[in-house]
């Protein structure tokens, strides 16, 4: 019987989601037979991975220190297979600047953007209006390491720019400013290591403004409609820029691809998440229901992928 060990929780802002995912992944595990253990995970516990000798690692970690390649590079040092992308293609899909520029370099659509350093910004010399003649109203404003829309504002009027932008910078050193697209918001699961497979389409309403982190976690507060209102031509094209998004940052496993498809019926990629929430509310798990995998199935399905060549 295998040994998995499950790493959840961590230090960054999605700790609590990070939680509930470990949780019901490990209580997946144990009804597909498994031997599980499961680690609330800090950098103090490292020796106890070792210690546990796991046969295979579940990493249910969002965010910084989890998400980002650091715990993916520990356990390749140790020679623990585990589930999801490795080092680089976790570090590039956590840095929404680092996707952006692959992206572009790969001709996939993504929204036009601009880069602001925290140390090239000063408040009081802002220009908030060659910005707004660039991009128009709204723009919308990330913190670009940081996930589950954490310090992401959707600014309407030029008089909150500046204040979104401080707020994104209390994240990081820098502050990803897009073009705002309206449309349909779509989310795209997509599964396996060199011959990856799309799960259905979901289609995403929320009752917030758009799907933010009370959105996402909350019960209630959004809807996800399987499969997608959309018609087979823009199906097609979504899934082949999944695919080919993908493969271009080399993800593994599993991963969920964020799309709006625009009032035109042009597609444009908001970001790649190689480690998607997995509670009860989250979406790869509604995407294997769709597509007839129960939850244990679909989890052990990524212990299986996490031990492939």
């Amino acid at each position: 019987m295998k040994k998995v060990l499950v790493l959840m929780g961590g230090t960054s802002e999605e700790r609590e989601v990070s939680l509930k995912s470990g949780q019901a992944v490990v209580k997946a595990l144990l009804e597909r037979g498994y031997q599980v253990e499961s680690l609330d995970f800090n950098p103090r516990v490292l020796s106890d991975i070792e210690k546990i000798k796991p046969d295979v690692v579940f990493i249910a970690l969002h965010g910084k220190n989890g998400e980002d390649g650091t715990v993916q590079g520990y356990l390749d040092l140790l020679g623990i297979p585990y589930t999801g992308s490795g080092v680089a293609a976790s570090a590039i899909g956590m840095d929404k600047i680092l996707t952006k520029k692959i992206l572009c370099y790969e001709g996939l659509p993504t929204a036009e953007f601009e880069i602001i350093h925290k140390r090239d910004f000063n408040s009081t010399t802002f220009a908030a209006k060659s910005l707004i003649e660039r991009f128009g109203l709204p723009i919308v404003v990330k913190p670009p390491t940081q996930g589950s829309s954490v310090g992401t504002s959707i600014v309407r009027n030029e008089n909150d720019l500046l204040k979104a932008i401080e707020l994104a910078l209390t994240f990081g050193d820098e502050v990803l400013l897009e073009r705002f697209i309206a449309g349909t918001e779509l989310t795209v699961a997509v599964i396996g290591n060199h011959e990856p497979i799309v799960l259905p389409i979901i289609e995403i309403t929320a009752q917030n403004e758009y799907y933010d982190y009370e959105s996402k976690y909350t019960p209630g507060m959004s809807a996800h409609i399987i499969p997608a209102r959309i018609d087979n031509e823009a199906r097609e094209l979504i899934e082949k820029i999944t695919i080919k998004a993908y493969l271009a940052l080399k993800c593994r496993g599993f991963s969920r691809i964020d799309f709006i498809l625009d009032q035109n019926g042009d597609p444009y990629i908001l970001e790649v998440n190689t480690i998607p929430g997995m509670t009860a509310t989250s979406l790869i798990p509604d995407a294997g229901r769709a597509a007839g995998i129960s939850f244990p199935e679909l989890v052990e399905k990524f212990l299986i992928m996490a031990e492939e060549e």
